[in-house]
């Protein structure tokens, strides 16, 4: 895994959370859960690349 995957989730999270203040600051709580929630989406679809190849090293290591 490399450094750079962890620096941009990091980056995700803190537009997230400034965002969903933001909007939580002004009333707009329904907006600023639809914006926490995409962030979450988000990162997961980061990391769905990152398991796959996880996955693929470890069929290589075992030889299936």
């Amino acid at each position: 895994m490399d450094v750079s995957l962890i620096l941009k989730i990091a980056g995700v999270g803190i537009l997230v959370s400034c965002a969903a203040s933001v909007l939580s600051k002004s009333g707009r709580d329904e907006q600023a859960n639809l914006v926490t929630v995409a962030g979450v989406i988000v990162v997961m679809l980061m990391l769905v690349s990152e398991m796959g190849k996880l996955f693929d090293t470890v069929r290589a290591v075992f030889g299936f």
